[in-house]
């Protein structure tokens, strides 16, 4: 949802927020870039969640609620360092 007309909100920053800010700026090029790049951040990360929740709710509708020992089983296999699966790979 798109306003034609711009305004400006005041957000009260502590001084280790405040840091932050600052640092991102000067990399990014103003505080106004940084702060509007984490709303657009943080909502496309909202969209993920909601999106999994949707599949979960799916899953569960259609096959249950996972089985707990099943869902250690395959955080043991896959997600610790004594694991016997193959790495993953995320990029080329």
């Amino acid at each position: 949802m798109k306003s034609a007309a711009s305004a400006t909100t005041t957000v009260r920053l502590n001084a280790d927020e405040r840091e932050l800010l600052d640092d991102l700026a000067r990399e990014f090029g103003s505080q106004s870039k940084v702060i509007k790049q984490g709303i657009r951040v943080l909502s496309e990360q909202r969209q993920r969640q909601r999106a999994i929740q949707g599949f979960m709710d799916d899953w569960v509708a259609e096959s249950g609620q996972p089985d707990p020992d099943g869902v250690a089983s395959m955080a043991e296999r896959y997600f610790t360092s004594g694991s016997s699966a193959p790495p993953i790979k995320y990029w080329n």
